[in-house]
């Protein structure tokens, strides 16, 4: 009965983390007005399991194997207090960090639990979080300062078209990005504990991640889209392609990097050219805070609540005698 627990949880978080990631992808098409919402979520399915069946192998070796060896106890907490936190962060509009989230779990419960967690993979992404958003920043900051002393000089019509083209591909890549390093990352520890094949678990949590997709995510495009700063496609498209340059070299290293702070990373950046006047530093300064509370609050819950567990062994005895009990019944 005990291989459920992280099962259900695997399935909840591929769930939830379509609600909340997609809007890296889509967000600021939809933002701009390019494209509908719907039209938009038939762009992003098929790049985003592309990415995970291509690329997705190396993070889930850096979350499954390299961070820690994780198993089923460990990851059964983790990935359910994973979800819990993420559909809250949903439910207030709030763009958090799974990365963060599930990383902070799996240390916290694997910490709780006796298994050593390799210290040097995790600061490695610990610094992979601080640089990824500052590089797309960089990024974005260069690209719009090039396309003012280009594009800009051309006819408004041909702008607008090469622009749309433009941020349809950055769509593309991004979805492609978020199979390759968002959900790899979700299912990382399901595959090195056995639980799941890689296959499966590409498959399987790609169909979730779709449905979370389009069932929740508007609430969240909204914050990104529009919330941050106004944004239209020239600056949309700085923005986007600074995120998505980012979050390419660092899952090529096999890095799980937050592609949300990403994205606000570049959005910031054509904030700040626009003016400050534009950046809603308010929203900024509760990202902000998130990106430090998350990974903390995920690290303490999932130590505490193993700790409890583990002392407590007559619980997993009760879990297994009633699952025993109800199929020798039914």
């Amino acid at each position: 009965m005990i291989e459920w627990i992280p099962l259900i949880g695997c399935v909840c978080i591929a769930f939830v983390v379509g609600s909340n990631d997609t809007s890296n992808a889509l967000g600021i098409c939809v933002g701009c007005g390019i494209m509908r919402f719907a039209r938009a979520l038939l762009l992003f399915g098929p790049w985003m399991l592309l990415g995970i069946l291509l690329q997705g192998q190396k993070v889930m070796k850096t979350v499954g194997r390299d961070l820690l060896e994780v198993n089923i106890s460990v990851l059964g907490v983790a990935l359910v207090v994973s979800a819990l936190l993420i559909i809250t962060a949903n439910w207030r509009k709030l763009p958090l960090s799974s990365h963060q989230v599930i990383v902070g779990s799996l240390t916290g419960a694997g910490a709780a639990s006796g298994i050593e967690v390799h210290m040097d993979s995790l600061l490695h992404i610990a610094l992979s979080w601080v640089v990824s958003p500052l590089s797309a920043f960089l990024c974005a900051f260069v690209i719009y300062r090039v396309m003012e002393k280009t594009l800009a000089k051309l006819p408004v019509f041909v702008v607008e078209r090469i622009l749309n083209v433009l941020l349809l591909m950055n769509a593309v890549l991004i979805s492609y990005n978020t199979g390759a390093n968002e959900l790899a990352t979700v299912l990382g520890g399901a595959v090195y504990s056995g639980l799941l094949s890689p296959m499966q678990a590409s498959f399987g949590g790609s169909a979730l991640l779709f449905l979370g997709a389009a069932l929740l995510s508007s609430r969240v495009i909204e914050t990104v889209g529009k919330g941050i700063t106004p944004l239209d496609p020239f600056s949309g498209f700085a923005a986007q392609f600074g995120a998505a340059a980012s979050v390419l070299v660092f899952t090529t290293f096999g890095m799980p990097i937050s592609t949300t702070y990403c994205i606000i990373g570049g959005i910031v950046a054509v904030g700040v050219l626009k003016g400050m006047g534009t950046v809603r530093t308010d929203l900024l300064k509760k990202i902000a805070a998130s990106w430090v509370v998350a990974p903390a609050a995920a690290f303490l819950l999932c130590f505490c609540l193993t700790r409890a567990i583990t002392r407590e062994d007559w619980v997993w005895s009760l879990l297994n005698s009633t699952w025993d009990i109800y199929f020798f019944r039914y």
